[in-house]
């Protein structure tokens, strides 16, 4: 029985345990995210994120991304703002711009440093993908919602109760509309203009924040009226800024990530 050394990170409450695969091999990644992000057993995360070298010159590193219940995502705000951290200060790389290569193509991380320290991240989240879905019918009443993928499916449900995440989110992520299953979110602007969400993310449940759920609610808060092309996404966990960029039509996510710990567990 090896072990593993790990590091324990968050953006925003969003918790994943960070991996450098190129110095240690994982056999199976979705049994580990299971095991490992059990909080009573494991670790204790939203998932398990895997850093590595890019294979291809167009990006210079690599991410794959593992929820708690050991399906693989296409993408993570948070997890890649943790990575251009995690590069940065363990001396991984001298860039302040990273390219970041995912499920959902290449992300390009750029870092805010004071004194060798990662203050805070923007990512490029490229360009948001609208679709026309089906109004579904649950077992009560919602007004339509706004569907946006962002590399991975969102639906954001614009509504005074925010809190009924936890009652509908999932039945909303597995509804029969949804083939591929769906990150859902319910959102509330603010009178101060901030966008109040909860997010239900698909394969981990409600998570403290959610990146590509903060990026798919203000573009369907500026699809509908409801904000401008720039908005803060409030969370459970924090924070995040969001600019829809008129100029290259890209989402860009700017916000803070940390470390929390490191250790070794048995694989």
């Amino acid at each position: 029985m090896r072990k593993i050394p790990f590091t324990k990170m968050h953006g925003c409450g969003n918790d994943y345990i960070y991996i450098n695969v190129s110095q240690h091999h994982i056999d199976d990644p979705t049994e580990a995210a299971i095991r490992w992000s059990d909080r009573h057993k494991g670790i204790g995360s939203d998932g398990l994120v895997l850093i590595g070298v890019s294979p291809v010159p167009e990006a210079d590193f690599t991410m794959r991304i593992f929820n708690a219940d050991g399906s693989e995502a296409m993408m993570c705000g948070n997890a890649s703002r943790c990575i251009g951290k995690y590069l940065y200060e363990r001396g991984l790389t001298t860039k302040q711009e990273i390219r970041l290569l995912t499920l959902s193509g290449i992300k390009t991380l750029r870092l805010y440093v004071t004194d060798d320290v990662v203050e805070s991240v923007t990512v490029d989240m490229g360009e948001p993908m609208m679709e026309e879905e089906s109004q579904f019918v649950a077992s009560r009443d919602f007004d339509k919602g706004t569907f946006v993928s962002m590399g991975n499916p969102h639906y954001v449900i614009f509504t005074d109760n925010v809190d009924q995440v936890g009652e509908m989110g999932r039945a909303l992520e597995q509804h029969p509309a949804f083939p591929q299953r769906c990150n859902i979110e319910f959102a509330r602007v603010e009178p101060d203009g901030t966008i109040r969400t909860r997010v239900w993310e698909r394969g981990s449940g409600i998570t403290q924040a959610c990146g590509t759920g903060a990026c798919a609610t203000a573009v369907a808060a500026c699809l509908t009226g409801r904000a401008g092309r720039k908005s803060d996404i409030v969370m459970d966990g924090g924070t995040l800024s969001i600019e829809w960029s008129e100029a290259d039509n890209h989402v860009y996510k700017t916000g803070p990530a940390e470390f929390v710990f490191e250790g070794e567990i048995e694989l």
